[in-house]
């Protein structure tokens, strides 16, 4: 039997590593925001020339009308998705006919119109929804594990629980930080869907444990030392964890590779907050309750 939780010191050490670097990255680079957030203009096309034109041609073409958070994205075989931070009539014209001096014959699959005030709503609802959903999470598992309160209280399990929580979005986030500055990766509505994803799958993960120590401590009848009552729950639910997240992260993966761009950076945000959150069920979650619990000792 591995001694995880004996070892919870070097977890904290990299997970708290990870933290900083996120809260890092996102002080330094924050989140590049989409239309979504932002309001503005996209504008999806196919051209007919072919070759089509290359994307340096198009914003070249497009340089002229100085339009703001310009982004070009070629998508397909013959398309093309451009964003721009504006929502006229006359900026969406002016855009049309600068990318018909390039190919006449181009055809205007859609375009997405989002204002300010329906970005700023949006926003706010984001942030909103995650800390309700947070909250109701920590009063949930405080409520499931009322008849454990020995040696800690049930609330202690959900504000652990939200703790991991807290670690895998931030970790996410970061990363997403990183790659909005360096690869230009936008977030918008899309993402905030992925955040609430892995908040339930991370917190259904985390529940599996904290149940096994549940059963553990009743079965026990609080002979055993918690720290090993711990331990021995998360071995035994390591490799139900493990493999159940690795047929989730297959197909993540799968879906970021070859997925279209309106899924890929979707996919990605769940790779790689399931991937942390499988992570922290095991080693963080289950380890922050042995902590607690040293805590109230001492």
């Amino acid at each position: 039997m591995l001694n995880i939780i004996g070892a919870r010191k070097y977890t904290y050490w990299f997970s708290g590593t990870l933290a900083v670097l996120s809260i890092i990255a996102l002080a330094t680079f924050g989140l590049r925001l989409g239309l979504d957030f932002q309001g503005g203009t996209l504008i999806e096309t196919r051209f007919a020339k072919d070759p089509i034109p290359t994307v340096s041609e198009v914003q070249d073409a497009l340089r002229p009308l100085d339009l703001r958070s310009l982004t070009v994205q070629v998508t397909g075989e013959n398309g093309m998705i451009i964003r721009f931070l504006a929502s006229d009539d006359s900026a969406n014209g002016r855009v049309l006919e600068a990318l018909r001096g390039v190919d006449a014959g181009l055809t205007v699959v859609r375009t997405d119109f989002i204002g300010a005030s329906v970005s700023g709503d949006i926003r706010k609802n984001a942030v909103w929804g995650t800390l309700l959903s947070v909250l109701a999470i920590a009063a949930y598992i405080a409520f499931a594990f009322r008849k454990v309160s020995h040696p800690i209280g049930s609330w202690e399990y959900g504000w652990g629980a939200v703790i991991a929580l807290a670690h895998d979005l931030l970790i996410t986030t970061g990363f997403f930080a990183v790659l909005g500055k360096v690869y230009g990766v936008e977030v918008g509505v899309p993402f905030i869907a992925a955040l609430l994803t892995i908040l339930g799958y991370s917190v259904n993960d985390t529940i599996v444990v904290y149940d096994r120590i549940r059963e553990n401590l009743l079965r026990s009848q609080r002979k055993a030392d918690f720290e090993t009552v711990v331990n021995r729950s998360v071995n035994e639910t390591m490799s139900r964890s493990i493999n159940t997240s690795l047929t989730v992260l297959i197909v993540l993966a799968v879906i970021a590779a070859i997925g279209g761009e309106g899924v890929r950076w979707f996919a990605v945000a769940l790779l790689i907050g399931v991937g942390f959150g499988t992570y922290s069920s095991i080693f963080v979650a289950s380890a922050l309750l042995v902590t607690r619990y040293r805590m109230r000792t001492k």
